[in-house]
């Protein structure tokens, strides 16, 4: 194993630089702006503004990289990426940082999207299904250092930020001295929202549901942690125990979806997560640290889950050469609903407090249930036979193609660039319409 993933070391070693920069940025603007006296709505909106630029990246970075080439592509983005931290603590005003996280968000989905392009590439057959699982330590490795390095120096000081821009810049080094071929020019996302609804509607509002339920928790759980009475390492480690609840429950979840509907495995996550996110809104003031981690926890092992079981399930209905362009569709979806999200809960939290973080995250878990239970009494589930095996993915949605490492072997290899029309009406009809 270690001789087929060593050409790719390089590459997943500047993936967990990206990662930990990044998760390390998304605890520590939130924190800084609060300490700065940025209003909620503020804060709100400048976490949309990172998944706004996110979008956009994901439409617009293919066109950079077919222009100049993959590594000067990684090169621009790098370099703006890293300089957008320097520019917070030196302009503590909520306008330059709505701009900044927007340019980050763009920045970092080339960045993302260039890595897990030449991963691909360069991965075979008989070495991606074990490459999916690296990626996925690493993945979970380097999202708990990002929240774990709050603790190096005072938020409200240039360190950390400095820190973060060093990371993004290194990422640079590995990937400019890799000797594994260019891939292929990356294509430009194009979905069919339409035809995505037709071949799983159930899949389809659950990723945009956790988009919108996730932005708020990525862009203000650490505020409403520092006003529930945590000093810098508790919202830290606040953060952390979400993570380590979702990667636990990735498995014994998905191992049970594969076993029974996974529209009833769908359900009991979404309510999980609702009173997860009820007992985190009721406990804010409780101001114990022990309780609230345990909270945390609990809420992650639900509410980190959801998106894997819903694209398990899109998977279900879909012809395995459409992995990856249905995964890429509801990734964009999760990303418009981290958009609307954000920008939602920013013009509330003035007259209710953080503690609707997690209010606004169990109004819609509750909503998505009732859904899911109706589409439950109408639509039979697909036969165990037609199902396909369930994968873990990511829990940290910061990429905008980390489902291309498909491990489904020759069959899945076999994918379209462009989900068409036709193929959407030939998996709905084998669907089902779930």
């Amino acid at each position: 194993m270690a001789r087929s993933l060593a050409p790719l070391f390089s590459l997943l070693l500047a993936t967990s630089i990206l990662l930990i920069g990044n998760g390390l940025q998304g605890t520590l603007i939130p924190v800084r702006g609060d300490i700065d006296q940025f209003s909620e709505m503020s804060l709100g909106l400048i976490g949309a503004a990172y998944f706004a630029g996110f979008v956009f990246g994901c439409w617009h970075c293919p066109r950079v990289v077919q222009s100049v080439g993959h590594i000067r592509s990684f090169a621009v983005f790098a370099s703006l990426a890293s300089a957008t931290p320097l520019v917070h603590p030196i302009v503590p005003d909520e306008t330059v940082w709505f701009i900044l996280r927007a340019l980050s968000g763009y920045c970092f989905a080339g960045l993302y999207m260039v890595i897990e392009s030449w991963i691909n590439e360069t991965s075979t057959n008989e070495t991606r299904g074990r490459l999916l699982g690296v990626y996925l330590v690493v993945n979970l490795l380097s999202v708990t250092a990002g929240q774990l390095l709050l603790n190096l120096s005072p938020p409200e000081g240039f360190v950390l930020f400095a820190v973060a821009a060093i990371l993004t810049s290194v990422a640079l080094v590995p990937v400019s001295l890799t000797s594994s071929v260019q891939p292929a020019p990356i294509e430009s996302t194009k979905i069919d929202f339409k035809g995505l609804w037709a071949v799983t509607p159930v899949s389809t509002l659950g990723c945009f549901i956790v988009g919108m339920t996730s932005g708020p928790f990525w862009t203000l759980a650490p505020v409403y942690a520092r006003q529930a009475g945590l000093d810098i390492a508790g919202i830290s480690y606040f953060m952390t125990a979400a993570i380590i609840g979702g990667a636990a429950a990735q498995l014994p979840l998905g191992r049970l979806s594969d076993r029974m509907d996974r529209r009833l495995v769908i359900a009991g996550i979404a309510v999980g997560g609702a009173v997860g996110a009820v007992l985190l809104a009721v406990f804010q003031m409780a101001s114990n640290l022990v309780a609230l981690l345990g909270l945390s926890t609990f809420f992650g092992f639900f509410a980190l889950t959801l998106y894997s079981i819903c694209m398990a399930h899109a998977n279900d209905h879909a012809k395995p050469s459409q992995f990856v362009t249905v995964s890429s569709g509801l990734l964009l979806l999760y990303a418009l609903g981290a958009v609307v999200g954000p920008l939602i809960i920013s013009f509330v939290l003035p007259y209710t407090g953080t503690w609707f973080v997690f209010g606004f995250a169990a109004i819609f878990y509750v909503l998505f249930t009732v859904f899911v239970v109706l589409r439950i009494m109408v639509k039979a589930p697909v036969p165990e036979e037609q199902r396909e095996d369930f994968v873990a993915v990511p829990i940290s949605r910061t990429g905008p193609t980390p489902y291309e490492l498909d491990p489904r072997g020759e069959e899945g290899e076999e994918r379209e660039g462009e989900l068409g029309q036709g193929d959407l009406d030939e998996a709905a009809e084998l669907g089902g319409r779930a």
